[in-house]
């Protein structure tokens, strides 16, 4: 497994990363702090898989936020907490509001501003770290022409691109829900092919442990 002996490992996103936390215990400590997505299902399984390694996690996902909402608070939820390994999963909020809102374009955030923070966010951040996971963000639909599918995937490929030009690990979210949509439809995973079930956090997690060599 990657993430070495001591690690602090910071976990920082929308509403998928978040869900649901306690937002007064700062990202870390015991009952619903963690939330109930698969924030929470990593820290647990490296927490029961490898407890000799005492790998603190800590979760600073906030709901309905962009790349643009990271990159205000990125001193304060990432760089101040000092983190030896950064996990980054953002994207959806910026393609989404693009079709849920598209009268309100002070809200969209176009591929070249998504493209641009989000590298200066790891070109000044990857230097501090031991470790850096980039998840992709996703849309759970397997028609790929979708528009918002189609979408998605152009930010999905500024990931992909970061990861290899900057030595990090990639978790390909949208593959894993990909592959689960061959047998069932989307509806049984989310309502609105963005927020998942238990079921999808499970898939996003696994996929995630997976990556970083947690067996």
């Amino acid at each position: 497994m990657k993430i070495e002996a001591g690690s602090k490992l910071v976990m920082i996103g929308d509403s998928i990363t978040d869900a649901g936390r306690d937002q007064t215990k700062r990202g870390e400590g015991l009952f619903e702090a963690y939330g109930n997505g698969y924030v929470n299902l990593v820290q647990a399984n490296l927490l029961a898989a490898y407890p000799e390694r005492r790998i603190r996690v800590v979760n600073m996902g906030v709901s309905g936020h962009t790349v643009r909402d990271l990159a205000s608070r990125w001193q304060r939820d990432v760089l101040d907490l000092e983190p030896d390994w950064l996990s980054i999963m953002i994207g959806i909020n910026d393609v989404w509001r693009q079709f849920d809102l598209p009268l309100m374009p002070e809200g969209h955030v176009l591929l070249d501003e998504y493209e641009a923070t989000l590298t200066g966010l790891v070109e000044r951040t990857r230097p501090k770290l031991k470790g850096l996971v980039l998840a992709t963000p996703y849309f759970i639909e397997p028609n790929h022409e979708e528009p918002m599918r189609a979408r998605m995937e152009e930010y999905a490929a500024v990931v992909r691109r970061l990861a290899v030009e900057h030595d990090a690990i990639l978790v390909d979210t949208q593959a894993a829900f990909d592959a689960y949509l061959e047998h069932y439809h989307p509806a049984q995973l989310a309502w609105d092919r963005v927020h998942p079930t238990l079921t999808g956090h499970t898939i996003i997690a696994r996929a995630w442990l997976q990556a970083v060599g947690c067996q």
